[in-house]
């Protein structure tokens, strides 16, 4: 019998700008007119969620309708939606404060400044049991990596090459700095409660890692992982082909974990696990699809892209399975030419300017949508799953 698609959701925060690439923040005023926006500590972000639901083509709808509405309020404004991650083409130097009076704000901006001023993308896929949930969490912990190499949009700062592929990832204050492979929900409650005795956490939401348990009443109460280390992923197909890529992941764990899930399918120790699934984030973050990872399984070095490419085969036959095959045909794309940053990399060395290219990318996201949303139009049933 063939598993059941999960309930999945999105939070897309994205920056909104001029069409030249220009960043400009209008956060607050476009979420006090728009029903669904809210506001990030900082103006230039803003940020929509989708409502759960385990069709993908329903997701890519969901999806797609917050853009339309915000692009229509947008544009007698002059402004558009740019892609990228971190202020591509400048600004790092000031906190624009969406909400002056808002006291959680000031400490953001006094404690960590602009390398909050970010945007991505989080993916919550639900799962309810406990053990189940904290094998996935295990799974995504070790392979976050993975999703990171696909997904790196942010290789510009303030106009200049980093030298980074997702200097998002490199800049953004995990906290609290190390967190430790969670062998259960136990564990997990027991150390977010010392975290926040010890006040190395200001609430129960500020565990920001690369993917955590979510729920209504955390750490108690919870029936979804939330994947966060992805990059902004603008192109909303490509978004679902690397969720599906993960769904696939946790599917088969859930199938057999004594054989996928790390905390028994590997030859390391839990903190040796959690060192290695850091490290490998920072790698990713460095190179992408061309860093040198290590295998959560047995320590071995190896490429990401490799690494991607094997799972994909693996999963192959339950993608089949489950209809999702043509939702994950983006992912041959990435692996042939490249993620975004890769791309724009290209481009930067071929004589285009940071501003060139992000404008550029800006234009082709608008006209992306509009595609998407023809095919829809047309097709509402096509096999996105």
């Amino acid at each position: 019998m063939s598993p059941s698609l999960m309930l999945k959701g999105f939070e897309v925060e994205m920056y909104t700008g001029r069409p030249d690439g220009t960043v400009l923040g209008c956060a607050a005023e476009a979420a006090a007119a728009l029903e669904g926006f809210v506001t990030e500590p900082d103006n230039r972000n803003l940020e929509y969620t989708t409502a759960p639901d385990a069709s993908y083509g329903r997701q890519l709808a969901l999806l797609l309708e917050p853009r339309r509405r915000l692009r229509r309020w947008l544009a007698p404004r002059g402004l558009t939606l740019l892609p990228g991650s971190v202020l591509s083409t400048g600004g790092s130097d000031t906190f624009v404060r969406s909400d002056p009076s808002n006291p959680y704000h000031a400490y953001i901006e006094a404690t960590y400044g602009t390398r909050v001023v970010t945007a991505s993308v989080h993916i919550n896929l639900g799962l309810t049991a406990m053990e189940p949930l904290f094998a996935g969490l295990r799974l995504l912990r070790c392979e976050g990596a993975l999703l990171l190499a696909l997904s790196a949009s942010s290789p510009f700062l303030d106009g200049i090459v980093t030298g980074a592929h997702s200097q998002r990832w490199l800049q953004f204050p995990l906290t609290p700095p190390q967190v430790p492979l969670f062998t259960g929900h136990a564990h997990y409650i027991r150390w977010m409660e010392e975290q926040l005795a010890a006040g190395s956490m200001h609430n129960v939401r500020h565990l920001w890692t690369s993917v955590r348990p979510n729920g209504d009443d955390r750490p108690h109460d919870l029936n979804r992982l939330e994947i966060r280390i992805c990059d902004l992923i603008s192109d909303p197909a490509l978004l679902l082909a690397v969720t599906a890529f993960a769904e696939l992941r946790l599917h088969r764990m859930l199938a057999d974990p004594r054989a996928h899930d790390p905390l028994h399918a590997s030859r390391l120790t839990p903190a040796e696990l959690a060192q290695l699934a850091d490290a490998n984030d920072r790698a990713a973050a460095a190179a992408s699809l061309d860093a040198t990872l290590s295998d959560w399984r047995t320590g071995e070095a190896i490429g990401a892209r490799g690494w991607i490419g094997r799972e994909l085969d693996d999963l192959e036959p339950l993608a089949a399975e489950l209809g999702l095959n043509a939702t994950l045909a983006p992912l041959a794309d990435v692996l042939a030419r490249g993620n975004e940053a890769m791309v724009w990399l290209a481009r930067h060395r071929n004589g285009e300017s940071v501003n060139a290219i992000v404008a550029g990318e800006a234009a082709a996201l608008a006209e992306r949508e509009q595609a998407l949303e023809a095919w829809l139009a047309t097709d509402t049933t096509h096999a996105l799953g």
